[in-house]
Order: C-alpha cells, then structure tokens, then sequence
C-alpha cells in the first residue's frame, strides 16, 4: 500500500510541472493528448474514493494480480468513453482548472488510501477483493499512465524504479509470461503492453512471446 501512494504521489507531482503549453502534446495512450489523460486521472481518482467507500460482505473473487483483465486489441481512443474523456478534457479550457481538479481529487484519493485498513473487502467492477490489494494493483495503473504522461515531455519525471519493477511483476504474473532479462523494466512494460512496437533485435530476444504481444491491460 505504500507503494500504492509513492506511485500516486510522484505521478500527481509530474502532472503539477507541465507546463501549460504542453497539455496540447500527445500522451502515450492512443488518441489523447496530455490533458485528456490528466483528465482521466481525475476518473481514476474519483474510482479509488468510491472503491474505497463500498465495503462488500462476500469473498474475494479477485487479487492484485488477477484484478487486471488481458485485452485482445489495444485500444484506439475511438470508443464511447474515450471520446467523452475528451469532450471532459476540452470542457476545463484551461490547464489550471484541471491541475486542481486532479490535485483536489487526486490528494482525497491519496489521503483515503492511506487511511484504508488493507483487510477490508471492497467491490469494484463486480468484483470483490481486499483494499489492500486493489490499492497494490493500482501501481500498475499509476506507472503506465505516468509513462503515457512523460512519453513525448522528456523534460518531466518519469515514475520511480520500484514502481516499474513493482508492475512488470504484475504484468509478468498476470500473463504467465517471462520478459527477456535484457529488456529494462520501462522497455518491457512499454513493448509489452504495446505502448511501442519492439525493435528487430527486441524481436529475436523476444522470440515465441512477440507474436503474443501486446498485452493490454485493464
């Protein structure tokens, strides 16, 4: 859980040091600019408030691991939610009002995290699981938005080492699937989640698992 807050607190960090000007250039997540994932992030923090509010009575149905769902097809940005991310997005006008909806949320969203016993059982997206453990799988969440953040602004910090091993782990885990151990933590979440097409030389390290790839996370 811990990590669950570093990881929030250094991504809603990296959004507070772009400047206004670069919310116009594209994020890693396909289809959206920069404040069109900020936005998001804005959704995930509302998610995080409202998970964290509804206790369930049933058994865990889910873990950190498990809570993630594997996708056939990346997404385009082209759905109906995507396309209502941005209209939200485009609604603020202004880079400020967004940064202080997301740090208004966003730092609710941290402070309930921290308060949460970790034992409880809460349910989300029809499924059960402990808020100890939802809060470890939003890492995951955190890190490949952090690195969609940063993708084209190199002048802004990306998410920390640990978060990066801490998700490759999930995402190892998840698909029963080894990374080269060449491959960097950032190089295996992005070619492995699709976010960049492996180079010809990734390829032959890659060799059964790139005709598996991407695996896309949600």
């Amino acid at each position: 859980m811990d990590l669950f807050s570093r990881s929030w607190a250094a991504l809603l960090a990296a959004v507070a040091e772009i400047p206004d000007e670069d919310f116009s250039q594209p994020s890693g997540c396909a289809g959206w600019l920069v404040q069109d994932l900020v936005c998001h992030l804005v959704i995930d923090a509302q998610d995080v408030l409202i998970t964290l509010a509804t206790p369930a009575e049933t058994e865990p149905t889910r873990n950190a691991v498990t809570y993630w769902e594997i996708a056939d097809e990346p997404p385009t940005g082209e759905d109906d939610l995507d396309a209502l991310i941005v209209r939200l997005a485009a609604a603020y006008q202004e880079p400020r009002l967004l940064k202080f909806h997301l740090d208004d949320v966003g730092s609710a969203a941290g402070r309930a995290a921290e308060l949460a016993d970790p034992g409880i059982r809460v349910g989300t997206r029809d499924v059960v699981l402990s808020a100890g453990d939802y809060l470890n799988a939003y890492v995951l969440e955190w890190t490949l938005h952090h690195l969609d953040l940063v993708a084209h602004l190199p002048q802004i910090a990306g998410p920390s080492g640990e978060s990066l091993a801490k998700t490759r782990q999930i995402l190892e885990q998840r698909t029963g699937e080894k990374f080269p151990g060449s491959f960097s933590d950032t190089d295996a979440l992005l070619v492995g989640t699709g976010r960049r097409q492996p180079t010809d030389a990734e390829k032959t390290e890659l060799g059964e698992l790139a005709a598996k790839l991407p695996f896309v996370v949600g």
